[in-house]
Formats: C-alpha cells, sequence, structure tokens
C-alpha cells in the first residue's frame, strides 16, 4: 500500500500544463461577458439607461434582471436576486450583463451603463445591524445545565465582547465560467466551483430549462477555501445568459479586484460572552452569545453560524453552558463558506476566554487548557454528543513534551525580563472539529467505476478537486481495492451527466463521501471477478457454449487480489493475471461497471432544539507557537510551530502533510496579517494583493514541526480522517502567543486584542500597556 502517491496534478501545475477554465482555447464566436455592479452599499434603483452600451460596435448584447426566467436564487433561504431590479444591498451587486467581441469593449461598454440610484443609509456593521435589530433567519440556541446556579457558585466571573475580522479567500483563479450552446436549448457549463449540481439547478431555474438540459463540468479549480461551494454559481448562469439568448459559446472571467469587491468573505463575529470558573482554572458555566455578518443576503450563514455555536466548546468540557446565535444582515456582499465554515469563529472565543482565565489567574494558559480539555467522563459536548475516542488529553501531553513546552516557557520568560526591545511569547491551542455536513440530507455522495478491458479504471464522483488532492485519495482507495498501481486509476473531470445530485466538496468531507462511495463501486466489481475466476480455477475447461455463471451467493474470500494478480488462497498455483481475468469477464458477459452510493450513518441534529449528534466523529489536533514581537513597531514573528494531528490512518500522508502545513498558514494569515478594511460608504480597500496582506515565506513558522498520531480507531473509509479544514484553526495557536506575549509587556492585565492581530493592533496593545505603566504626573 503506497500512502506517498504524489498529487495526480503535480507534474502539471509545475510544468504549466494544467488546464484551468481561462486556459480553455478560444471557440469560433466565443463572446466575452462581464458584470456591471452597484457603486454605492445601498439604494433604490430609479433607471438603467442601456443605450449607449447596447450601440457600441462589438456589444453582442446587454441584459437585466428582465431577461432571467427566474430572478432570485439562494442556497438555503431564496432571498438574493441574480440581478438587482429593485434596490441594491452591496457595493458591487450584480445589475447588468453584458456580452462583446472582446475584452477591450467589454470595458468599454461596462462604463457606458448609465445608472441612476437613489441613495439610502447603509448598515456596515454588526453594531449598527445588534442596534437596528437588522437579521437573518431566526436565533438558535444551545443550552445545558442550570446556569445561574452554576454562575452563582463560580469562584471568579470574567465577562467581555470578542471580536474577530472577516477574510478573503484570495484564491488564484478568480470566479470563472465557460458556457457552450448545444442542440435542443442544452447547455455544456464549465465553472470553477466547489459544487457543480448547484450550478446546473441555479442556471435551469434562471434560463427556464430542465435540469437535464444542463450539465456542469469542473476539472479542477485553481483554489476554492469555501469561496466557490455557493458564490461561482450565479457567475455561471450570467455566461449561460449571453450563451442561450446569443446562440453563442460565452466566457466570464472576474479580475482579482472584481472578485474581491463583489463576493463574500469568511464571516466577521462579534461575541458577548461570560464564563464562571474556580481557583484552578476549570470552567464550571459559560455563557457565549455569537453574532455573525451575513452580508446583505443568507447566502450560506445559518450553516455557518451552526457550526460557530457547535464549536464554541472546541476541545473543552462546558459543564453547564448557554450558547446562543444571530445572524446580523448588513450592506455588504453575503458572506459565505469559507474554510472552516464557522469552527474558526466558535473556537477563536474559547480559546481567547481560557487565555484571559489564565492571566487573571497569573497561571500558564497550558495547564488551564490541559484542566478543561474532554476526559474521561467529562466527554460529552453542550449539544449531547459523546466525544468517542477521544485523544485530546494525549495530543497535549505529547505535545507539551515533543515541543519541550516547559524550558521554552521558562526561557521566555527570563528573556522578557531582560529585553527591552523584543517581548516573546507561547501558546498551545486545540481543535476539535466535527466531520459532517449539518444539514444531514448532504452526507451522501454517488459514485461510477468502469473497468476498461486493459485493467485500467477510470472513476467518476460529485468530488471536485481544487488542489486538496481529492482525486488523488479516491485513485488510491479504489487501487487497494484491487492491488494495483494507482496510475491505472484515472479520477475523471467531475460531470453532473455522471454524477447527479451531487453535495458541494465541502465541510472536509470530500473523501469520506467520495471515497466511500467509490469503494463500494469497485467492490461490486471486485466481488464479481472474483465469482468469475473462482468458477474458472472449478472449471477450466469449458465448451465453445458455456459461459461462466456467477454465484454471488457463496463467499468467495479464498480468492485473493495481489500485485496485479488473482489466485486462490488455499491453492497458490491457481492464479491469472488481473488484465486476463477483466477480460474473461468480459467474454463471458460480466459487468466490469460499478455504481456506488454511501451515506453517513448515525448522524442527526435537532437544530430547534440544540441537540443531536450532527458529525460522524472529530478531528483533533494541537498546536504550540512561539512568536516574537518588536516593541517599537509590532513586528510579528513566528519563531517555532510544533504541530501534532491526529489523522487516523491517512491515506496519502504527504497530502495530509501538505493540507496541515497550508491551513495553518492560511489560519495563522486570518490571525495576523489579513485585514479587510472598509471607508465609510462601504468600498472595500483592500481589494488587490497590493493592499491585502496573505503570509508569505517570510511569515512562516522560522521552525515548523509537524507530526501525525497514529491512531487505528477512526471509523470512516480506509481508516481515514477528514484534513482540509481542522488545521486551520491551530493558527489560532500564533494568536494566542500574541496575547500571551502582550501579558509579559503590560503586568498580565487582560487586553482588548482581537481578530486580526496586525502590527498596528499589536503596537497600540504595547502603547496602551507602556502608558499604564508611565509615572503618573502629580497634581
Amino acid at each position: 500500500m503506497t500512502t506517498s502517491l504524489p498529487h495526480d496534478s503535480a507534474w502539471g501545475h509545475v510544468t504549466g500544463q494544467s488546464v484551468f477554465i481561462d486556459d480553455r482555447a478560444p471557440l469560433r464566436g466565443e463572446l466575452h461577458v462581464g458584470v456591471v455592479g452597484s457603486p454605492i452599499a445601498h439604494g433604490r434603483i430609479k433607471s438603467i439607461n442601456l443605450a449607449a452600451a447596447k450601440a457600441l460596435p462589438g456589444v453582442a448584447g446587454v441584459f437585466t434582471a428582465a431577461d432571467l426566467h427566474h430572478n432570485i436564487w439562494g442556497t438555503i433561504i431564496q432571498d438574493q436576486p441574480l440581478l438587482a431590479d429593485q434596490t441594491v444591498n452591496f457595493i458591487g451587486e450584480p445589475l447588468v450583463v453584458i456580452a462583446a467581441e472582446d475584452r477591450e469593449t467589454l470595458k468599454i461598454a461596462k462604463r457606458l451603463v448609465k445608472l441612476d440610484l437613489e441613495p439610502l443609509t447603509p448598515i456596515l456593521s454588526i453594531g449598527e445591524a445588534r442596534q437596528q435589530q437588522q437579521f437573518i433567519a431566526v436565533k438558535r440556541t444551545i443550552q445545558r445545565g442550570d446556569l445561574a446556579a452554576a454562575f452563582a457558585s463560580a469562584e471568579h466571573v470574567l465577562e467581555g465582547v470578542f471580536e474577530n475580522g472577516g477574510q478573503d479567500h484570495f484564491y488564484l483563479e478568480s470566479n470563472c465560467a465557460v458556457v457552450y450552446p448545444g442542440e435542443r436549448g442544452n447547455l455544456e457549463v464549465h465553472s470553477s466551483s466547489q459544487h457543480p449540481t448547484e450550478v446546473q439547478h441555479l442556471v435551469a431555474e434562471a434560463l427556464g430549462l430542465k435540469q437535464h438540459q444542463v450539465t456542469c463540468i469542473v476539472k479542477r479549480m485553481g483554489g476554492g477555501f469555501g469561496g466557490k461551494e455557493s458564490q461561482a454559481a450565479p457567475f455561471a448562469v450570467f455566461a449561460a445568459l449571453a450563451a442561450q439568448k446569443l446562440g453563442r459559446p460565452a466566457r466570464l472571467v472576474l479580475s482579482k479586484d472584481e472578485d474581491m469587491v463583489m463576493t463574500g468573505k469568511r464571516h466577521p463575529f462579534q461575541t458577548d460572552y461570560k464564563v464562571g470558573f474556580n481557583a484552578e482554572g476549570r470552567i464550571v458555566a459559560a455563557e457565549i452569545h455569537l453574532y455573525s455578518d451575513g452580508g446583505a443576503y443568507a447566502d450560506l450563514s445559518t450553516s455557518v453560524l451552526e457550526r460557530a455555536m457547535l464549536h464554541s466548546d472546541n476541545a473543552y468540557y462546558l459543564p453547564v453552558a448557554l450558547i446562543t446565535g444571530q445572524i446580523c444582515r448588513t450592506h455588504t456582499p453575503p458572506n459565505t463558506a469559507f474554510r472552516g465554515f464557522g469552527g474558526p469563529q466558535g473556537v477563536a472565543v474559547i480559546e481567547h476566554i481560557l487565555e484571559d482565565m489564565a492571566i487573571y489567574l497569573n497561571k500558564d494558559a497550558y495547564a488551564v487548557r490541559r484542566r478543561n480539555c474532554y476526559e474521561g467522563e467529562r466527554n460529552t459536548t453542550p449539544y449531547g454528543q459523546v466525544v468517542e475516542n477521544n485523544v485530546l488529553p494525549q495530543l497535549f501531553d505529547g505535545l507539551h513534551a515533543s515541543a519541550d513546552y516547559a524550558r521554552r516557557r521558562e526561557e521566555i520568560a527570563a528573556f522578557n525580563a531582560a529585553s527591552q526591545t523584543q517581548i516573546k511569547g507561547l501558546a498551545m491551542t486545540a481543535v476539535k472539529f466535527g466531520i459532517s455536513f449539518t444539514t444531514r440530507f448532504l452526507n451522501q455522495g454517488n459514485a461510477l467505476v468502469n473497468l476498461h478491458r486493459d485493467g485500467s479504471f477510470q472513476v467518476s464522483t460529485g468530488a471536485t478537486e481544487m488542489g486538496q488532492g481529492v482525486h488523488t485519495k479516491i485513485a488510491q482507495i479504489v487501487a487497494e481495492v484491487f492491488d494495483v498501481p494507482a496510475t491505472q486509476v484515472m479520477v475523471m473531470a467531475t460531470s453532473t451527466e455522471r454524477n447527479h445530485n451531487t453535495s458541494p466538496t465541502a465541510a472536509s468531507s470530500g473523501t469520506d463521501i467520495n471515497g466511500a462511495a467509490a469503494q463500494l463501486a469497485a467492490e461490486q466489481i471486485r466481488d464479481r471477478l472474483a465469482a468469475c475466476v473462482a468458477a474458472h480455477f472449478e472449471q477450466p475447461e469449458r465448451g465453445p457454449l458455456e459461459e461462466i455463471e456467477l454465484d454471488m451467493v457463496r463467499s468467495h474470500a479464498h480468492i485473493v487480489f495481489e500485485k496485479g494478480e488473482i489466485y486462490h488462497r488455499d491453492q497458490p498455483e491457481l492464479r491469472i493475471s488481473f488484465e486476463d481475468a477483466v477480460n474473461m469477464a468480459y467474454l463471458n458477459r460480466i459487468s466490469l461497471s460499478g455504481y456506488g452510493f454511501f451515506k453517513i450513518p448515525g448522524i442527526g441534529f435537532d437544530k430547534e432544539q440544540g441537540v443531536g449528534t450532527p458529525f460522524r466523529y472529530f478531528t483533533n489536533g494541537v498546536a504550540a507557537s512561539e512568536v516574537l514581537i518588536d516593541r517599537f513597531t509590532g513586528e510579528l514573528k513566528v519563531l517555532r510551530t510544533d504541530i501534532l494531528m491526529d489523522l487516523g490512518r491517512p491515506i496519502n500522508e504527504a497530502i495530509d502533510y501538505g493540507q496541515v502545513s497550508g491551513a495553518f498558514v492560511q489560519g495563522m494569515g486570518w490571525v495576523t496579517s489579513e485585514n479587510l478594511v472598509m471607508n465609510p460608504e462601504g468600498h472595500l480597500l483592500s481589494h488587490s494583493p497590493t493592499t491585502y496582506k496573505i503570509p508569505n515565506i517570510q511569515d512562516t513558522p522560522r521552525q515548523f514541526n509537524i507530526k501525525l498520531l497514529s491512531n487505528h480507531e477512526a471509523k470512516n473509509v480506509r481508516g481515514s480522517k477528514a484534513v482540509g479544514e481542522p488545521p486551520l484553526l491551530l493558527g489560532l495557536s500564533v494568536w494566542a502567543a500574541v496575547k500571551n506575549a502582550l501579558s509579559y509587556a503590560n503586568g498580565r492585565q487582560l487586553t482588548g486584542l482581537k481578530i486580526p492581530a496586525t502590527a498596528e493592533s499589536i503596537l497600540r496593545e504595547l502603547g496602551a500597556a507602556e502608558a499604564a505603566h508611565a509615572p503618573q504626573p502629580v497634581a
């Protein structure tokens, strides 16, 4: 079994041969499509004058909401117009679609559209929305125990407000689609989307087609991170609208600036909290009220909020808890899925609380976290799910030893006492990330496996490849069923033509669901081959009119697939090559295709009552990060990070290491440098690589150690565990280390540090600490 097979696109990526949407060669008559967006955050549409744009030579078509068969969409709540026709509710909200012969003409035409908008006062923050009671959907609650009694018994109580900002997905390939019109009104849509089925369904609905008239194909994405789970679909509709109306191929490709202005981000949160605890730092009660910024429309905000609530405990037992959640409506682009899907925002709150508890009690934060960790009988979440196969204590203890935490803590204290120019901080945080969609019906998938006569396979699933290696893992799963080289397995471009009614590749469940479905499909073929070979071994000579009849009732466990051969376990001299067995099955009219369907068992969550088992299992990990801060500039350097993750038995260890390191750095960016700046009118100012700071190589830890815990208890495909999202939350260890460093500078006082902890915000906290300790003038 190989666990380090290279990513199936690795060679293509490094040689530039991988094909993305805009790499597709243009067809004769192909049009370029663009969108005219609102220049104001909130207003009433009085009129739209299209005359000048339509008259421009080279413009093939100009379209508005009136040209759509159906104009309202929404993944969960249908509340968003594809093209605004009455009011505009965020800057960049699409109003007009233009199709032109070339991109230069398209740019000119967009400027010729005259919008007459009556400005209205926008709501641009969670605070404003709360004050004006502007909410989306209903308030949700999770509650356990008698809160009043628990707080009355607490020796200490802390309360406050915690804020975290959003984060742009910053995928390298912006939203894009190419649509080819076909016969009988059919459309073939190539989209950079995590959810081909939603693209298919929305295009059909918006254009008045049946779903079988639209095929969506996703070869790969140049990054997604959740940003293309729902929000890729409208852009595919705009290209499809031009293709349908004009009968010509149509291509829409957003620039990076357009993409960042028009699309949603990670949800900012504002959280009111109160925590009661004893002198040893053990929590006795927690009250957490989460308010998310949903933006102008619902999008995926209800599900994001639910996951934030379900992760507000993180790795820590809350004996008595009240957790509520409310989505605020603002006049900003609808915020959407982002790697972690609300989990990071919920986890950030409890990690902030624990760090502050440690400062308040003058204790090491590791000891406080370890004391509150799920362990023994303290193993049930506030929503009633038991934390099974709990390795969190083992992870905490193991990393404490391997990262040499105790010695380094002493060295840091000594360094900070001596240095007047720099301060260091150290923190260890954890992640307990629930794996499954919290919406139960999404936890299903199907796969088609075709075995060809030369022994090679084509595999089709609903999983989309965005760089995470899901196709490579699925190829390995299928290859291992037959014990043939994974190079004999080709995972095809995802297409709604072969895999229908699929769920998005999200919630870290792409391999869990689609890999399991592919395994089931492959096992169907293997079982038929085993029966065929068994019958052949029993009667190797047959007449010209005799055909092998399969006995699928009898066990064929004695038939062994090994290294490209199939043999009898008890009579190993009876053997046949895999390829010969495949041809024998074909000649005997035995199906060499398999269709697998998989649904995650044992899950269910009552959203009204806030109780249930929303997750099949948890992926767990811990990280210890050490930071160095310049006292005069606030500049932050991550000196060292140690990560210990429980990923079960990895299908592909090399890919998993890549996912752990990449997710951690992206999470570190969220909590440090990635700052979304908006002006008072609602314009996003940080909408390009020049103004939005993602981590570069100099920001990564100088010493970066990653280890995987050996765990053979995972109840998942091949004993593996999901890896895509959980390590991102460990980036919080860097932020917690900054808080720890500041506590040395301000005499162990609590700070108002938010997320992200930019150099400017760190410097402000250092300035406040210096002012608090400066000699006061005597009157």
